[in-house]
């Protein structure tokens, strides 16, 4: 049984700040999904600028914003998958930083990824 308030407060921030996101993405997948099916359903009529297209992309976002929202949770909830899922995502985004020259972005993204193996053994 945790105590309240073992939860690190960086954790809390990037779980609050995660799931904020998490929460828009999944706003953005469930805007497209319905646009494009209603397209789809003879709408306005321009169902062939978004088509199938929009629709498959609706739902790939709607996931990605479930994934993003679960990660935030478990994150919240100290659980060692989302403690994992975030390292990879923030390994994978810099080699994206260090690949572009975002010295500024690699600089912070390796500084999370330090925090989060400091903190790690909070997580179950």
């Amino acid at each position: 049984m945790r105590n309240i308030g073992q939860l690190p407060l960086g954790v809390a921030i990037l779980a609050l700040l995660i799931g904020i996101f998490g929460f828009f993405v999944v706003i953005l997948g469930l805007a497209l999904l319905f646009v494009s099916a209603g397209l789809l359903l003879g709408g306005v009529g321009v169902a062939s600028v978004f088509g199938y297209t929009g629709t498959v992309a609706g739902l790939i976002i709607l996931v990605i914003g479930a994934v993003i929202l679960g990660t935030a949770f478990g994150l919240w909830n100290q659980e060692m998958w989302a403690l994992a899922l975030a390292v990879i995502v923030l390994i994978i985004y810099g080699i994206v930083e260090y690949l572009s020259s975002a010295w500024l972005g690699l600089a912070i993204v390796a500084l999370l990824v330090v925090y989060l193996a400091a903190v790690s053994r909070h997580f179950d």
